[in-house]
């Protein structure tokens, strides 16, 4: 029986849930998942989790403020001026709390989303954390397939 190690190549259901305890990510039922251990795409502290666990494991893990995606960090809420996102997007597009933006990392190679928190006369505040950020999660998989 394969067990997860670092590099592992994994076929699995997953489910995450945020502190409310409603689904964020679901993939039981449909089309199962695959990615690899120590290449980012899941959450350190979920794959220390995963590392040791036997194909076919079924297993539930919870993961305590801040450990999957860690502390939220008051320097990611940032004010940006309403004429640096005329000048950057759309100069007519209206802004409301809650909203998602998206913004191009500084090689434009990529982006990144930030939510806006607060609409000021002429200013933005953005808050750029992760959405679970600081929050409890829990974690359940279902390993299919490890190579």
């Amino acid at each position: 029986m394969n067990i997860v190690q670092d590099g592992s190549f994994l076929t699995l259901h997953y489910r995450l849930r945020g502190p409310d305890g409603a689904d964020v990510i679901n993939t039981f039922g449909e089309q199962p998942a695959t990615l690899s251990i120590g290449t980012g795409e899941l959450a350190p502290a979920v794959e220390q989790r995963l590392l040791g666990l036997a194909e076919g494991s079924h297993e539930r893990f919870e993961l305590a403020p801040g450990e999957a995606f860690g502390a939220r960090n008051q320097e990611l809420l940032q004010r940006v001026r309403r004429s640096l996102m005329d000048e950057l997007g759309d100069p007519d597009a209206d802004y409301s709390v809650g909203d998602v933006v998206q913004f191009p990392t500084p090689d434009g190679q990529g982006a990144y989303a930030g939510v806006v928190r607060e609409v000021g006369a002429d200013w933005l505040l953005f808050d750029f954390n992760h959405p679970l950020a600081g929050q409890p999660v829990s974690f359940e998989v279902q390993l299919i397939g490890v190579l």
